[in-house]
Order: C-alpha cells, then sequence, then structure tokens
C-alpha cells in the first residue's frame, strides 16, 4: 500500500519548481493533492493525472484569508477534509541579491509577508478543516540559510527564521488537536529559479565545497523527508526541524 494512500494534501507554490515536485510525489504515495499558487498549477495537474494520481489546481493568494477560505472550501467538495499541509509558497529565486541597507522597506516588508504571514494565514485556514478530521501534518519549508546567515539576503534569512519560530510555537498550541507541526530546512536546490538566475552561481559553488555529498541537490532529494512528515511514520514528532542539505551544516 502507498504511504498516503487517500490522505487530502495541499501544498502551496505548486505551480513548478520544488512546490511541483512535492505535490507530483505526494500524489504518487497516494495522496489526493491540491496544487495552489497564485502561477496557473495545471501543467503540474495534468502531469500528476497522466501518471494515475488524484490532483486539482487552485489559484490562490496565501497572504489573503478569502482567497485561502476558498482553497478549503473547494478541497473539502472535492477531496474532503484536509489532513497534510505543505506550506511551500514563498518568494525567493526573484529576489535580488543585495547588501541589507539597499533593501526597501517595500521589499522587505513584502518578502516577510509572503513568506512569513502566508504559512501563518494557510495555518490558520485549513484548522477547523483538521479539527474536524481530528488530526492533522504540517509541512512548513524554511531553509538552510538562516542556520548559517547567509549575506545579501536578510529579509528572506529573517523570514524563514520566522517559520521556524511559528513551527515550535504551532506545535504546542496545536498538540491537543493532534496536529503535528514540523519543517524542513532546505539547502540549494537546482529548481526551475535557481537554474535560471545567474546570479545563485557562486553561491552553487560554494555550497557544493561544503557539502560532504559532493553534488547538486535536487528537488527529488527533498520527497523522502516531505513522506517522512507526512506520514504515520513521524506522528510522535512535532515541533522539530529537518536539515536537508547534503551536510553542509553538520550541527
Amino acid at each position: 500500500m502507498k504511504r498516503l494512500n487517500n490522505k487530502v494534501a495541499i501544498v502551496t507554490g505548486a505551480a513548478q519548481g520544488i512546490g511541483a515536485a512535492y505535490a507530483k510525489g505526494l500524489a504518487q504515495q497516494g495522496a489526493k493533492v491540491v496544487l495552489a499558487d497564485l502561477a496557473d498549477p495545471s501543467a503540474a495537474v495534468a502531469e500528476i493525472i497522466a501518471a494515475g494520481g488524484q490532483a486539482i489546481s487552485c489559484k490562490v493568494d496565501v497572504t489573503n484569508s478569502e482567497s485561502l477560505d476558498a482553497m478549503v472550501k473547494q478541497t473539502e467538495a472535492e477531496f474532503g477534509p484536509v489532513e497534510i499541509l505543505v506550506n511551500n509558497a514563498a518568494i525567493f529565486a526573484a529576489l535580488e541579491l543585495k547588501p541589507f541597507w539597499e533593501i526597501s522597506e517595500d521589499e522587505w516588508d513584502l518578502v516577510m509577508r509572503v513568506n512569513a504571514r502566508g504559512p501563518f494565514q494557510c495555518t490558520k485556514a485549513v484548522l477547523p478543516s483538521m479539527r474536524k478530521l481530528g488530526r492533522g501534518k504540517i509541512i512548513n519549508i524554511a531553509s538552510g540559510t538562516f542556520l548559517r546567515g547567509a549575506p545579501m539576503f536578510c529579509h528572506y534569512v529573517a523570514s524563514k527564521g520566522a517559520v521556524v519560530g511559528q513551527t515550535r510555537a504551532l506545535a504546542t498550541e496545536l498538540a491537543n488537536d493532534n496536529i503535528l507541526v514540523n519543517c524542513l530546512l532546505v539547502g540549494l536546490t537546482e529548481s526551475e529559479g535557481v537554474k535560471n538566475n545567474a546570479q545563485f552561481d557562486k553561491a552553487k559553488n560554494s555550497t557544493l565545497g561544503s557539502r560532504v555529498i559532493k553534488r547538486a541537490m535536487e528537488p527529488e532529494d527533498l520527497l523522502g523527508p516531505i513522506y517522512f512528515l507526512a506520514s504515520e511514520d513521524s506522528d510522535f514528532m512535532t515541533g522539530q526541524c529537518i536539515n536537508v542539505d547534503g551536510g553542509a551544516i553538520n550541527y
């Protein structure tokens, strides 16, 4: 039997890149997956369906409560109560690397609104559905940049630190509802956005040099940890962060 057979999952930021990989992987494990994004996720949905999986697309703004409520309503109508939420939507590859004193207040606020407030609002939106079901798994996607204080990216690093903080606080608040909240700290991954952005070339070289596993990290490298956190295998684990970066940071 597949590990996530008939479980209902929402993946935000799922139109492409790592989010699409999460959604496809969850569907391969038997989950019914809602691919939520401001961009059109229909291509990724079509791939899942062609492979025999179950998936629907949903256009959603993770910073808008009405949009998120509509997402949950659509999910429940199509598949049933939400059991798994992957808070993946974030601004990353589109950001220009720059020293913190050149980051405008508007840019700072945008990054924090999407990357930090977005997971907070998504979690609030799915909470009634998970409570109705009597259980839930929330998987927040943070970044290894938080552990090492990556330069030229202060707003992004701070936003992912906020995700770690939310993970720990929400794990405590939601334990009595049988809702477990954990986090992946993701290393620099060869997503479409990173591959197509020359400003990451220098970071790729330094990151590869710091890894004990000497190869590029692919989106598929994150699927095993996602399956673990979404399944019953992690039922006695909450408030934790799993660092997946090929051994670049080993503490």
